[in-house]
């Protein structure tokens, strides 16, 4: 068996305010819908693999760009707003955090009864991920978060993570049943009832390979191991500074979105009474459903789209948020009954700024940017969790500078 990808992180405390986790809710859903509508849902099952894309995703819907938290918010809020639609979107989300981790291979035997997936099977692939990162690769981080995506046709992701608490970082292994190589040698279909598709049940003979597979990794050097898979390794100071950002990337998507650049394509006509403000966002929430896994080495730039319940790098823009999510939720349901105009205009954003890219010079003014951000803050009901932002008060003449009479 093998690993997508390990990313490492900065050990940080704090909850998510329901203020912000009630539209992290509301925007992940639709973001969601769209990933499957366009690539289905064995493409998002892939995307929660990859390290860098499940950062952006975290980043995107206004997590802090490189807390250890992204990992608990993001499979929280997935685990909410899909489980009570996982017939009609194929997918279901086992497991958590502490005690709930636990639970998870009896999740995955219920998720087998619903679906006709082998639960065995599945709740088998979960004990050894956890096994493999927990005990067979001493790297130092003990597991306290151990998640499991699966979809109706068998396809499935981990997503776990452990604690350092010697050096106060945390990290985060993905693993994709598309990985495995080592130790299924014969899989087979099983009946599994309309549009099941294909599986991989390791129950029974495969017993021996799995073990043997464990122990092949184990002998393995770690560094050896962890150099080989995609490594997301952010920085440790929480500010985001431009180093932390592709400016050319961003930058194309600030000029798209600031200088009425829009209002000159019919295809988006759709998207006409939307604010620049609102457009930056949805073209940095497009971009994280259809953009390619190179788009993501950057994940502080998705940032610039909601923002971080710190103020980091600004406060939510509450407005901006609650219109990006009335436009997704508006382009999903049209979408679904045929009318996916709405969901076009929104991809060509995306289009526009990658083309826009390829010849854009950006400035490098990026504390410029993130100043003006907070200080237009207010304008857009800004808030974190020190409170609401407010308009930034006026330079004041003192006494020595009283102009003449």
């Amino acid at each position: 068996m093998a690993r997508s990808g390990t990313a490492d992180l900065t050990l940080h405390g704090g909850h998510v305010p329901p203020w912000l986790l009630n539209r992290m809710k509301a925007l992940s859903l639709p973001m969601v819908e769209a990933i499957i509508l366009e690539h289905g849902k064995e493409g998002f099952i892939e995307r929660m693999a990859n390290p860098f894309w499940f950062q952006s995703f975290g980043t995107v819907i206004g997590m802090d760009w490189n807390s250890s938290g992204v990992t608990t918010t993001v499979m929280n809020v997935l685990k909410q707003v899909i489980n009570p639609v996982s017939k009609q979107l194929g997918l279901y989300v086992c497991g958590g955090k502490g005690k709930h981790s636990l639970k998870t291979p009896q999740e995955l035997q219920q998720v087998g009864m619903k679906t006709g997936l082998d639960g065995n099977y599945l709740a088998h692939c979960s004990k050894l991920s956890a096994k493999v990162d927990n005990t067979a690769l001493q790297d130092g981080f003990q597991l306290y978060i151990h998640n499991f995506m699966v979809s109706d046709t068998g396809a499935w992701t981990v997503v776990q993570q452990g604690m350092n608490g010697k050096n106060g970082k945390a990290r985060r292994y993905h693993w994709h049943s598309g990985k495995i190589t080592d130790f299924v040698k014969e899989p087979h279909t099983a009946i599994c009832g309309e549009n099941q598709g294909k599986i991989l049940n390791l129950v029974h003979g495969d017993a021996q390979n799995t073990q043997s597979a464990i122990l092949k990794i184990a002998k393995e050097n770690p560094d050896k191991v962890i150099k080989e898979l995609p490594h997301l390794l952010v920085p440790s100071h929480h500010n985001i500074r431009a180093s932390d950002v592709d400016f050319k990337r961003l930058g194309s998507i600030l000029w798209l979105a600031h200088e009425n650049e829009t209002e000159k394509f019919e295809e988006l006509l759709l998207l006409k009474g939307l604010g620049p403000r609102t457009l930056q966002s949805l073209a940095l929430v497009s971009e994280v459903i259809h953009g390619t896994p190179s788009r993501f080495s950057d994940p502080a730039r998705f940032a610039f789209a909601h923002g971080g319940k710190d103020a980091t790098p600004f406060p939510v823009p509450t407005k901006v948020y609650d219109d990006t999510i009335s436009t997704m939720q508006t382009a999903v349901e049209n979408a679904k009954i045929g009318r996916s105009d709405k969901m076009a205009a929104i991809k060509k954003l995306t289009e526009m700024a990658q083309q826009a890219e390829r010849n854009f010079v950006p400035n490098q003014n990026f504390d410029d940017l993130v100043q003006k951000e907070n200080e237009e803050s207010y304008k857009y009901w800004g808030r974190s969790v020190f409170g609401y932002a407010k308009p930034p008060k006026a330079k004041q003449l003192d006494l020595f500078d009283q102009p003449l009479p």
